[in-house]
């Protein structure tokens, strides 16, 4: 018969061994990873997988734009090993909040080696700002191109693997089946459009993302404000849009999920073109809306788009 000690020493082998082999007792801690806003935060967790603990800043239906960073936010950034932005100079706050949070995390740009598309004004030549100087803003909007969201997939999944190079087949496959959803959507984005009328193909929406949109398929956005909301359309823009619609007979005005809903009521009350449906730009909706996912972001999008454009008779 077992002594007390003996069955003590017993019962505590047991239980270190069920902490060795007993999945959720004894894990590897999850890589702490914070992504600027919400599209790419969807695109992190989807290749980060289980092998991340991902924090989003700028959270659905809010404006990266104009954000202002919280002190949990610096919390989150100090205690990162990863930081995901999209780049392009879109979150002008990030680098700021990585400093001040004195974070050592290394900092992934979504959106390295897209070709950056600069910012046009009516005329199609380099905007300007309130001063008439040419500033040739870089428009950041890059991931409303499928073909640029794969360089995302690329960037992020490196980033992943230099802070964890243990999940390596891990992200790698998690991104081969991203990859495989994005070809499928791109597929029904292109043949979507095709499904438009060629001379309907031209919308107007709030503010000037949608240009990588334009370049990738083949339908015009028009658009009263530049590339950044917290610029302000002019009683010009507005009037120079309203005059295009009548004179091109543009059939539909989109409303965007993060911008003031008046200025495109204003155009249509005007011009009696029909508000063809709200379009998620710069910011997914929360899990219970229509796009609360890049890739139903899209598919959203295309489809409100392409129902708005088709003749009505």
């Amino acid at each position: 018969m077992l002594s007390r000690r003996a069955l003590l020493l017993t019962i505590s082998g047991s239980a270190a061994l069920m902490a060795v082999h007993s999945p959720g007792i004894a894990q590897e801690a999850k890589l702490p990873v914070v992504a600027s806003f919400s599209i790419v935060g969807d695109v992190v967790q989807n290749i980060g997988g289980d092998r991340i603990a991902l924090t989003t800043l700028v959270q659905p239906g809010s404006d990266a734009h104009v954000y202002t960073p919280t002190p949990a936010d610096a919390k989150a950034v100090t205690s990162a090993r990863l930081v995901v932005a999209n780049g392009l100079k879109f979150e002008g706050w990030i680098n700021r909040l990585m400093q001040a949070s004195a974070s050592k995390a290394a900092l992934v740009e979504a959106a390295a080696g897209v070709k950056g598309r600069v910012e046009k004004d009516a005329h199609g030549h380099g905007a300007k700002d309130k001063h008439g100087h040419n500033h040739g803003g870089l428009d950041p909007h890059a991931w409303q191109s499928v073909a640029n969201m794969r360089l995302y997939v690329a960037n992020i999944r490196d980033g992943l693997i230099a802070a964890d190079p243990s999940g390596k087949a891990i992200y790698e496959a998690n991104a081969i089946r991203y990859l495989t959803e994005l070809d499928t959507l791109e597929e029904e984005i292109k043949a979507a459009v095709a499904r438009i009328p060629a001379d309907r193909r031209k919308v107007i929406t709030s503010h000037d993302a949608f240009g990588y949109f334009e370049q990738a398929y083949g339908i015009t956005f028009v658009a009263p404000r530049g590339v950044s909301t917290e610029s302000e359309a002019s009683a010009r823009d507005v009037a120079r849009i309203i005059q295009q619609i009548r004179r091109e007979k543009i059939p539909a005005v989109f409303i965007e999920n993060i911008s003031d809903q008046r200025l495109i009521q204003q155009i249509a009350a005007e011009t009696g073109a029909r508000i063809g449906g709200t379009l998620y730009s710069d910011a997914l909706s929360k899990p219970e809306g229509p796009a609360p996912t890049y890739i139903r972001m899209m598919r959203h999008n295309i489809r409100t788009i392409a129902q708005a454009l088709q003749p009505t008779s």
